[in-house]
C-alpha cells in the first residue's frame, strides 16, 4: 500500500507546478494559473471520490493567493475554497460521548489535529513543522501583529478597493476559523470546567500574546463598525480609483463585478467584526467564571475586558456610539454594554461589596429607569451625560428587551438585566423618562 506521505508529497508537486511562473510575464496568464491550481485542489480534497486535505504548503499557497491575486475572482475563489475545505478537514471538534465508552462522564472528548493547517502562527513549538522539515511563509500566515495590522487596514481604508475586498475576505475566513476552534472549546469548557480547553484556544493566544495591541485592536473594530455605511458611500470613488491602477496588468473583466460585491463583502465584514467582539466577550466571561472558580494560574496573562475597552473608546469618542449602537445587533451583548455605560455616570449603593454577586436594582433597564422617574434623579444624570445621549442609549435598550422578551429562551436573562416589571410598566416607565428628559431639555 502507498504511503499517505508519498502520495501527498506527488499532490503537492503537481498542484504547485501550475503556480510556476518561470518565463511568463502576461498577468492574465499568471491570473488564469492561479484560478487553474485552485480548481485542482478543489477538484482532488473536495470533489475526488477518495479525497484527500491539501499538503500545508498547498494551503499556504491558497492564503498568499488571497492577499496579493489582485482580482476579485481569485478573492472570491480562494475564500469559498479554504471555507469548504475547514468544513470538510475540521481542525477542533467534539467527539460524542456516545463513542467514548462509559469511563467518559456523560461529557464529550474535545478532538485537536495537530497535523492540520492553520492561518495563525501563534502557537509555538509545532512539533509538526520540525518533523516535516516544512519552511513556511511567514508572509502568508498570521501572528497577533499581522491580524491587529490587517484590522487597522479594514478600518483607516488606505489600500485600493480591489486590496480592501481581498483584507474583509481575508478576515472573515479567520474568523470563521477562530470560531470553529472556540465553540467546541466552549461548549466542554460548559460540561466540565476544564479551564484549559479555552486557555489554549486560538483566539485566547491571539489576544494574550504581548505582540498584540489589544486597545489598537478594539478602537478599530468600533470603527470598522461604526463608519460602515460611510465606507459604503464612497465605493464608487474608490473603485474609479482601482480600475486606473490594474487597467495595465489585467482586463476590466476581472473585477467587473467589484462595485456590485463591494457593498455585500463589506456589510459580511461588518457582521466578522461583530463576531469577533462577541467572541471575546464570552472568553472574558468564562475566564472570570474560571478565576472565581480557582482554575486560573500565573501562565494567563492579564488583560482588561473587552468590555471595558470598549466602554472607554465609547465613552471618550462619543461620536461613535450612536452608529455603534445602531449596527450592532446582538440584543444581550448590547444591552450589557448600555448598562454598563450608564453605570459610569450613576452612584452605586454603598452597600455593595466586592464579593457581592447579586446586581442591584439600578444595574437592571428597570433600575435604569427609575433614575429617570422624576427631574431631580433625571437632572443628576443629565449633569455628566447628554439629554440626547441618554434618550439614544434609552431606545436603543427597550429595542434590546423586545428583542429578549420575545424569546422564551432568554427569560432568565430578561430577568437578571431587565428586572421583575412587565411590559406595560417598562413601557411607562419611558415614556415618563422621556417626558423628564423634555422638561429639562427646553
Amino acid at each position: 500500500m502507498e504511503d499517505p506521505r508519498t502520495n501527498s508529497q506527488r499532490l503537492e508537486g503537481n498542484t504547485l507546478a501550475i503556480l510556476d511562473f518561470s518565463g511568463i510575464r502576461e498577468a492574465r496568464d499568471i491570473h488564469d494559473d492561479r484560478l487553474s491550481f485552485l480548481e485542482a485542489v478543489r477538484a482532488v480534497s473536495l470533489a475526488s471520490t477518495s479525497p484527500s486535505p491539501p499538503t500545508w504548503k498547498m494551503f499556504d499557497a491558497i492564503l498568499q493567493i488571497l492577499r496579493d491575486g489582485l482580482s476579485l475572482e481569485l478573492a472570491v475563489a480562494c475564500f469559498q475554497l479554504l471555507t469548504d475545505l475547514d468544513k470538510r478537514y475540521p481542525r477542533v471538534y467534539v467527539r460524542d460521548s456516545d463513542n467514548l465508552g462509559t469511563n467518559s462522564g456523560g461529557a464529550g472528548e474535545l478532538v485537536v489535529n495537530k497535523e492540520a493547517w492553520s492561518p495563525f502562527t501563534v502557537r509555538s513549538g509545532n512539533s509538526h513543522f520540525e518533523d516535516s522539515g516544512i519552511c513556511r511563509d511567514s508572509n502568508s500566515l498570521l501572528d497577533s501583529a499581522s491580524f491587529s495590522s490587517l484590522v487597522e487596514e479594514i478600518a483607516v481604508g488606505r489600500h485600493s478597493a480591489i486590496k480592501t475586498v481581498q483584507n474583509m475576505l481575508l478576515f472573515q475566513y479567520l474568523v470563521r476559523a477562530l470560531e470553529a476552534d472556540f465553540l467546541p472549546r466552549h461548549t466542554l469548557y460548559k460540561e466540565t470546567l476544564n479551564w484549559v480547553f479555552l486557555r489554549e484556544s486560538v483566539l485566547s493566544q491571539l489576544v494574550a500574546s504581548r505582540k498584540m495591541n489589544y486597545k489598537s485592536l478594539v478602537h478599530n473594530c468600533l470603527s470598522v463598525v461604526s463608519t460602515r455605511f460611510f465606507h459604503e458611500a464612497n465605493i464608487c470613488h474608490t473603485d474609479l480609483k482601482v480600475q486606473e491602477s490594474i487597467s495595465g496588468d489585467l482586463p476590466q473583466s476581472c473585477n467587473v463585478g467589484l462595485p456590485f460585491a463591494f457593498p455585500e463583502i463589506q456589510r459580511k465584514a461588518c457582521d466578522a467584526v461583530q463576531k469577533l467582539l462577541i467572541l471575546i466577550m464570552e472568553l472574558d466571561v468564562i475566564r472570570k467564571e474560571a478565576e472565581k472558580l480557582g482554575l486560573t494560574s500565573r501562565s494567563d496573562s492579564f488583560r482588561a475586558t473587552i468590555l471595558d475597552t470598549i466602554l472607554d473608546e465609547l465613552t471618550y469618542n462619543k461620536d461613535q456610539l450612536s452608529p455603534f449602537l445602531e449596527v450592532f445587533e446582538d440584543p444581550k451583548w448590547k444591552l450589557e454594554i448600555i448598562l454598563l455605560y450608564f453605570g459610569k455616570y450613576y452612584s452605586r449603593p454603598s452597600t455593595r461589596t466586592r464579593r457581592s454577586n447579586s446586581s442591584p436594582n439600578d444595574e437592571t433597564f428597570e433600575g435604569i429607569l427609575n433614575c429617570f422617574s422624576n427631574p431631580t434623579t433625571t437632572g443628576g444624570i443629565l449633569r455628566k451625560m447628554a439629554s440626547e445621549v441618554a434618550c439614544l442609549l434609552l431606545a436603543q435598550a427597550f429595542k434590546c428587551y423586545l428583542s429578549l422578551q420575545s424569546d422564551q429562551k432568554n427569560a432568565v436573562f430578561v430577568t437578571e438585566k431587565i428586572g421583575g416589571s412587565t411590559l406595560p410598566e417598562i413601557c411607562n416607565s419611558l415614556v415618563t423618562a422621556f417626558k423628564n428628559l423634555r422638561k429639562l431639555d427646553r
